[in-house]
């Protein structure tokens, strides 16, 4: 039986990379390939999927509006759906996935964040945490070795933001993995270093 699957990870977690080697195995085995990905994502063009180490696709773009399952439709029959930057999609879109799945008894693989900056769940990674069959960490680390698990943005000089929009799209100028324990102190840190600034 085929399944939903939903493997996250923080930035910088080769996500992409492993959407579009997923892609390049089912072709081998001579089986189609519907790549989709949302349209909040335009980092690389609105309908490129592209990897940090240069790996790139073209893929179909999902508009919020877009039925999922209209489109398959119109797309034509598939092997297997992939998604990179899955959590763009909205959380019917999320269940439109889960229903191609039961219903097309077709593999359907979700790449993207789990979390976004303030650590807090993006709607359409928490309704596949909630739908997915298989669900799975991709790892990446900290600058101190330890497992990086969140998403801090940063501004210009390297400071963490902590207050802003949840969509605010950027490479490694504008967001940094981090382990939740150097998150949470460098937050710290900026806060002591902003009051003793006041005080002068």
């Amino acid at each position: 039986m085929a399944k939903l699957y939903f493997k996250y990870g923080a930035m910088g977690s080769s996500k992409s990379a492993q959407a579009l080697i997923t892609k390049f195995n089912y072709e081998e085995q001579g089986m189609t390939v519907w790549l989709i990905k949302p349209s909040a994502d335009t980092r690389d063009g609105a309908d490129i999927i592209k990897s940090r180490i240069g790996l790139a696709q073209h893929a179909e773009v999902i508009l919020p509006s877009d039925s999922i399952i209209e489109k398959y439709h119109k797309h034509g029959k598939a092997s297997v759906i992939i998604s990179d930057e899955c959590q763009f999609f909205t959380p019917s879109q999320i269940d439109e996935l889960r229903l191609l799945v039961d219903d097309e008894d077709i593999p359907v693989l979700c790449f993207g964040l789990r979390t976004d900056f303030q650590t807090k769940f993006f709607p359409g990674s928490m309704r596949l945490m909630e739908l997915a069959d298989s669900i799975t960490e991709i790892k990446t680390v900290c600058k101190c070795g330890a497992k990086a698990t969140v998403n801090a943005r940063i501004d210009a000089r390297g400071r963490i933001i902590t207050e802003g929009e949840q969509i605010l799209l950027g490479g490694n100028d504008r967001y940094v993995a981090m382990c939740h324990r150097c998150w949470r102190k460098q937050i710290e840190a900026q806060k002591k270093e902003d009051a003793e600034g006041k005080k002068i």
